[in-house]
């Protein structure tokens, strides 16, 4: 009985950013338990590999679509096209995200409008385009993929850290409107993973003062990641909502 609770055997995940990272190893997990997949990526090249790689050895269907979510039409388009594709959407992870550090005096109005674009606007507007066939069929699980720098920061993580704080807020306030439709609504909050973001924005010294923040005193791998996921995105996780589920190997745990 307790293995049927992980069981996602018939139903359709999103999982945006799949294409890599944390994306991947996330839609990997869903698929292992049995459900077909939708990721996407600016990268056919990177998607084309990590589609086969997600379904390899699976009996599950693995869809890719390349997006540029920073583009409203194009993300409304993908979503009406994943609706035609796979007939419906049951658990929608939105992982794609950016971070592009400035101090708060010397932040440019560019980089303010992109990264709210992709990291909270997109989210919102693929969330609104899936919910209807949620609310028709009484199940759906929404994952927003934010940060612990969303409820903590460091310096320079001014437009992240806003972002990644209003997705949980967003989480929350949708956490109500759709609970009365069988629909749960989380937030997941990674600490320090080995992906391509922060080892490219981080120096040595940086990388081993994360590591050292954490209890496990270590980075963690991106398929670390998926177990999180798939307990959020089966009836394993059907009373747990509104929430932000911090996996960061311990990182708050320590006060100072």
């Amino acid at each position: 009985m307790q293995c049927n609770l992980f069981n996602l055997k018939g139903r359709v995940a999103v999982i945006t950013g799949g294409s890599k990272g944390l994306g991947k190893a996330m839609a990997r997990g869903l698929a292992e338990c049995g459900a077909d997949i939708m990721i996407n990526s600016r990268s056919e090249g990177e998607l084309k590999v990590a589609a086969a790689e997600i379904g390899e050895g699976l009996d599950v269907k693995v869809e890719y679509r390349v997006v540029d979510m920073l583009d409203r039409a194009a993300t409304d388009a993908f979503a009406a096209d994943t609706l035609e594709t796979t007939g419906k959407v049951d658990i929608l992870i939105n992982n794609a995200g950016t971070n592009a550090p400035q101090a708060i005096d010397e932040i440019d109005d560019e980089t303010w409008d992109r990264v709210m674009e992709l990291n909270l606007t997109s989210i919102m507007r693929l969330t609104r385009a899936f919910v209807p066939g949620m609310k028709e069929r009484s199940w759906g699980r929404i994952i927003h993929i934010s940060s612990v720098l969303g409820v903590g920061s460091k310096p320079g993580r001014n437009v992240y850290s806003a972002t990644k704080a209003g997705l949980i807020g967003l989480a929350k306030a949708s956490a109500l409107d759709l609970g009365p439709h069988g629909i749960t609504v989380n937030c997941i909050g990674p600490g320090p993973f080995l992906t391509d973001l922060p080892m490219s924005l981080l120096d040595d010294k940086q990388k081993k003062e994360f590591s050292d923040r954490t209890a496990l005193q270590r980075w963690g791998n991106p398929p670390e990641l998926a177990g999180p996921a798939i307990m959020l995105a089966s009836d394993a996780g059907s009373y747990i909502t509104g929430e932000i589920l911090l996996v960061d190997g311990g990182a708050f745990a320590r006060a100072l």
